[in-house]
């Protein structure tokens, strides 16, 4: 059901975002499934992407029909390198999907120039990234905007959930549309569409936790700075730069007895996280459908990396345990 709730949050959450629409619907895939549905690109389109991403954001241009075109990271920032993005465009290349991984921005400035030059879509995956911004401007307003709720994200409903924002009256009116079975007005239907509607109740809670999603980053924030402060130089921690504000949906070290260390957390009741495991062209749905080529950077990543405790919740002095226990291990 769509109602006042869902109507409320979506001028917030696009006020929060600094864009003029917003609009709710079920899920963070089905957010990026409707946003590159919506352009209506022509059969046997490409859409670049990141090549270590959550295989979400793979799955959404698949399920369009399209094909995907990784680009690997930057290794210091595991983000899509900006600088091998031109190498990777022909004529078939429509869109530019970047995702900002772990609560990170990815470098705007230069993919909205590379995305001018060659008259491409920015779709934007900021599902790890509510209120990360790139030189004073938040994700989601560079481009299209995909947001999750998922719980556990820093702005996370009670269950599934997600948004798209943007500034093209006509585009939102049309993904009001997508997610209503293609219908604007009841029972005439002027697209396929979906049933994707953001709940009423999902709507009014995240209505009242963006009230304290500031606070809850500046706490992530506070936390993070802990472990960039104290923890040993032997473990491989995220770059703070000055153009980026990092809300730390993640936060993430790399080691290359990642496996190890994982152990030896568990055994001293640290439970930690690998996002992810396995790279998307590893996986076995992704066989044939994405190109078999190495993605070597992408793969360091995949192999090394381990995220560590870090929530609202957390306190300095639980954080402080884990960066002794972390500080003790004999590699």
């Amino acid at each position: 059901m769509l109602g006042d709730s869902v109507t409320k949050f979506e001028k917030e959450f696009a006020e929060f975002c600094d864009v003029k629409y917003c609009s709710g619907v079920a899920s963070g895939l089905d957010a990026l499934i409707l946003a590159i549905d919506a352009f209506d690109f022509p059969k046997n389109s490409e859409i670049i992407v990141p090549s270590n991403t959550y295989i979400a954001t793979i799955m959404a241009i698949v399920r369009n029909g399209f094909k995907p075109i990784l680009v690997e990271p930057d290794i210091k920032t595991y983000n899509i390198d900006a600088a091998k993005i031109e190498e990777k465009i022909t004529s078939n290349t429509k869109a530019i999907l970047v995702v900002h991984l772990y609560g990170k921005a990815c470098e705007m400035d230069k993919i909205t120039k590379i995305a001018s030059q060659y008259e491409l879509e920015i779709i934007e995956d900021c599902a790890q990234a509510h209120g990360a911004e790139f030189k004073g401007q938040k994700v989601g307003s560079f481009g299209v905007g995909c947001f999750s709720f998922y719980p556990t994200k820093n702005l996370g409903a009670l269950g599934d959930g997600g948004a798209i924002t943007c500034n093209n009256e006509n585009y939102n009116n049309k993904l009001k549309s997508l997610r209503n079975y293609g219908s604007s007005e009841k029972y005439y239907n002027n697209y396929l569409g979906y049933n994707s509607r953001l709940d009423e109740i999902q709507a009014g809670f995240l209505s009242i936790k963006l009230n304290i999603l500031d606070d809850i980053t500046k706490q992530k924030r506070a936390l993070a700075k802990l472990y960039l402060e104290n923890l040993d130089d032997k473990f491989i921690k995220p770059v703070v730069e000055e153009s980026y504000y990092d809300v730390y949906h993640i936060f993430n070290i790399r080691h290359a007895q990642r496996d190890e260390l994982k152990k030896y957390l568990f055994e001293n009741n640290i439970k930690t996280e690998i996002h992810y495991p396995k790279s998307p062209h590893q996986q076995k749905s992704m066989q044939g459908i994405l190109e078999n080529e190495n993605y070597s950077i992408s793969q360091e990543i995949h192999d090394t990396t381990l995220s560590l405790p870090l929530s609202y919740s957390h306190t300095k002095e639980e954080i402080m345990k884990v960066i002794d226990v972390l500080n003790g291990w004999v590699e």
